[in-house]
C-alpha cells in the first residue's frame, strides 16, 4: 500500500478503537460494588440508563468497520503472498465474533439495569447470572477466533516475514494487553479501573496501531 493510504488505514483503526473502547466504558463505568458472583454486575451497572447501552452497541458498528480497514491494511506489511493470504483469512474469521461478544455482554447488562429499575432487583442477579452461565461458552469460542490473527502476526514478525524489524514482534497487541492487565492489578478498585479493564483490548489495539503509525510516519520522512 502507498504510505499515505497506510497512514489513513491505521488512523481508521485507532478511531475504531475509540468507538469500541468508548462503548466498553459506557456500558460499565460506575460504582464497582459487585452484587453477585459476576464482578461486572455492579451497583453502578444496575443504575446505568438505557441510552448508554444503546450508544455502546451503536458505536460497535462503525468500530468494527474501522478495525477491519486497519487489520486488513497491515497485511501490506507482510512479505510473501501465501503469508498475506493466511493473514487475510484469519482476519475474516477473527472479526466475526467482535460484535457478537459485545452484544452478549450488553444484553445481559442492559437486562440487569432494566430489572433493577423496574422493581425486579432481587430477581435480576439470578436471571442475569443464569443467562451468562448458559451462554458463557460464547466467550472462549469467540476468543478462539479472535486470537489467531494476532498470534500469526507475532510469528510472522518474529520470523522476519514483515517489513518491520524483528524486535517489533514484542509490540504485539497481545503482549500490550498482558502488560496493561498487570497494571490494572495495581489500580485501586474504582470506576476507572473497571471501565479500563473492560476496554482493555481496545486500548491495547489503540497502542498497537499507534506504534505502527509512528513507525510508518518515521519511515515516510525523507
Amino acid at each position: 500500500m502507498k504510505k499515505r493510504s497506510m497512514i489513513l488505514a491505521l488512523l481508521c483503526g485507532m478511531l475504531g478503537c475509540l468507538c469500541f473502547g468508548g462503548g466498553d466504558w459506557l456500558m460499565i463505568y460506575g460504582d464497582t460494588s459487585h452484587l453477585g458472583q459476576l464482578s461486572w454486575l455492579t451497583a453502578g451497572t444496575a443504575a446505568i440508563p438505557s441510552w448508554r447501552y444503546t450508544l455502546a452497541m451503536a458505536l460497535s458498528f462503525p468500530g468494527i468497520l474501522l478495525y477491519g480497514i486497519a487489520l486488513f491494511a497491515v497485511g501490506g506489511y507482510i512479505q510473501g503472498t501465501r503469508e498475506k493470504k493466511i493473514h487475510h483469512y484469519l482476519n475474516v474469521f477473527g472479526l466475526t465474533p467482535w460484535i457478537a461478544l459485545h452484544l452478549f455482554y450488553i444484553l445481559i447488562l442492559s437486562l440487569f439495569a432494566w430489572m433493577n429499575a423496574n422493581g425486579y432487583s432481587q430477581e435480576s442477579l439470578t436471571v442475569c447470572e443464569a443467562l451468562f452461565a448458559r451462554l458463557s461458552w460464547l466467550v472462549p469460542a469467540s476468543e478462539a477466533l479472535m486470537l489467531p490473527p494476532f498470534l500469526y502476526w507475532f510469528y510472522l514478525q518474529l520470523r522476519g516475514k514483515t517489513v518491520f524489524p524483528q524486535p517489533m514482534a514484542f509490540t504485539n497487541v497481545l503482549l500490550i494487553f498482558a502488560i496493561l492487565k498487570m497494571i490494572t492489578l495495581l489500580m485501586p478498585d474504582r470506576p476507572f479501573r473497571l471501565a479500563f479493564t473492560n476496554g482493555l483490548m481496545s486500548e491495547s489495539m489503540l497502542l498497537w496501531f499507534g506504534i505502527m503509525l509512528a513507525w510508518e510516519i518515521r519511515r515516510s520522512r525523507p
